[in-house]
């Protein structure tokens, strides 16, 4: 596993407060995968509800909050496959 998918596993895993109840995979390009579940973080590339995908720069960027995934989205630098309503969600979390 990359130091990338390590250092934000751990970042995601402080900010989510275990109250997700879907499931999200972020796909960090040439890194690898992390899933968000009822189960919590953890590097790992299975089927989800919803799949966003990223450059490294965008995701740290995102999870740093110097920018906003929705704003990230708009501008094509973060793509999203599957379920919108789950996106935002996770989206409004990550804020």
């Amino acid at each position: 596993m990359s130091d990338i998918i390590e250092t934000a596993v751990a970042a995601l895993s402080e900010k989510m407060d275990g109250d997700f109840d879907g499931s999200a995979k972020f796909v960090i390009e040439d890194e690898g995968a992390i899933m968000i579940d009822e189960n919590g973080v953890r590097a790992a590339d299975e089927e989800a509800d919803v799949t966003l995908t990223a450059s490294a720069d965008t995701f740290q960027s995102i999870l740093e909050g110097d920018m906003d995934p929705t704003a990230a989205f708009m501008s094509g630098k973060l793509t999203v496959d599957g379920d919108m309503g789950m996106a935002m969600k996770l989206g409004s979390l990550l804020a």
